[in-house]
């Protein structure tokens, strides 16, 4: 049986297992922050090799995607409050093992191969299983607000999450990981004292099925079912834009004789407008359908695209990053709050972890292509074509009957 009965409205803040979800989630994403910059430039200080550093996060990434589709059908069998926990302990565990390799002078790539491959694993593996529990903890009601506020706290920590960790890294190149072990293990203690369950109670009669077999059932629930696989498939072509535009805008601004002050000052003005659209999302998703919310987002994309390379200064480019960046939050929130509740408890950490490989794949694919698209066509064309990609996408959804129809209570 689910668990996605409705509830009484009542504020998030004062439910126990959500200020504890949070919080964790909070400390933990705060370590995250402070890692991703200290590792790439632990890298360079050990090797003297920007390759290398490049390396080590691909190798992050590439664990992410191979790993993805597996754990979404473990969290569907495993335990998911025990998965996340032990999850939190091993990155914790990993984690310190730098600091400690580092003190007796131990410390080499090999090691910072396997803490990127493995961490990687349950880092796929602990989303998994958060994202399924979500609705088990804070029910169909308050789905909505819920992501609506861990958006806003992403956001918040994606303004200040670089200062501070250029701080703590000035403090200690080692200081970082000590900090990032430490808020694993804080987050592992958080979920532990979370009272709610989980997952909804599960039927033991059936005959157990071997992994490929439940990654398979997991896929098939989702194809058949059209709004999903539909918005789905448009988010990996809006997935593969996005990952295209980080080094897209920082060739623009380079362009533009914006210093790497500059450059992170635009960035931040995204993390503002993101930071707006997640406070937004959930009136709006309140007040709109979802397939509106969806189109309404790709046209603004692909309007406000182009202006990243008409801008004549950084500062406008700024004014484009943060007007481009309020929308997807509002609809992200809209998405995963109608995905989250219809999917059957059962195989959501499979559907989940599938849309998860899907758009997280069309982003590295942008990311890895931008490099050469910029050598060979120039910044500001491939900003124009991405500009048409994401009108042909929107294009597709605004003629989609199942987009235009899609509302929160499908």
């Amino acid at each position: 049986m689910d668990t996605l009965t409705p509830t009484p409205p009542r504020s998030l803040w004062r439910q126990h297992d959500f200020r504890l979800l949070v919080g964790g989630r909070l400390i933990s994403q705060l370590g995250d922050q402070l890692q991703f910059l200290a590792l790439p430039l632990l890298v360079v200080a050990l090797t003297g090799s920007s390759t290398q550093a490049g390396v080590v996060l691909g190798l992050q990434t590439a664990a992410q995607l191979v790993f993805g589709l597996a754990a979404g059908a473990l969290v569907d069998r495993w335990n998911r409050k025990a998965t996340m926990i032990w999850c939190e302990i091993g990155r914790g565990l990993l984690t310190a093992t730098i600091p400690v390799a580092a003190a007796a002078g131990a410390l080499g790539m090999p090691q910072l191969y396997a803490v990127a491959v493995l961490g990687g694993a349950l880092s796929t593996l602990f989303q998994a299983a958060n994202s399924s529990a979500l609705p088990n903890i804070v029910g169909r009601s308050d789905l909505p607000a819920a992501l609506a506020a861990m958006g806003v706290m992403s956001n918040a920590l994606r303004i200040v999450g670089a200062s501070v960790a250029g701080i703590a890294y000035a403090l200690g190149r080692l200081v970082p990981f000590a900090f990032n072990a430490v808020s694993f293990l804080a987050s592992a203690a958080a979920l532990r004292a979370v009272r709610a369950g989980f997952q909804a109670e599960r039927a033991t009669t059936a005959a157990p099925r071997a992994l490929v077999a439940d990654i398979g059932h997991g896929l098939s629930w989702l194809w058949r079912k059209p709004v999903i696989r539909t918005l789905a498939l448009l988010d990996a072509g809006d997935s593969l834009r996005f990952g295209a535009g980080y080094l897209l805008i920082i060739m623009l601004a380079q362009g533009l004789h914006a210093n790497p002050t500059q450059v992170g000052v635009v960035f931040t003005g995204a993390g503002v407008g993101a930071l707006l659209g997640s406070l937004l999302a959930p009136t709006l998703t309140r007040r709109f359908a979802l397939g509106k919310l969806s189109i309404t987002m790709l046209w603004v994309e692909a309007l406000a695209f182009p202006f990243y390379a008409l801008a004549p200064t950084w500062w406008l480019l700024l004014v484009v990053a943060f007007a481009e960046s309020v929308v997807s939050p509002i609809y992200n929130v809209a998405l995963d709050s109608y995905r989250l509740a219809v999917t059957p408890d059962a195989v959501r950490g499979r559907v989940t972890s599938a849309i998860d490989t899907l758009t997280g794949g069309a982003a590295a694919l942008g990311t890895m292509a931008s490099g050469a698209a910029v050598a060979l066509i120039g910044a500001p064309t491939l900003t124009f074509v991405l500009a048409g990609w994401l009108a042909c996408l929107a294009i597709v959804a605004t003629l989609s009957r199942t987009v235009r129809a899609a509302t929160a209570t499908d």
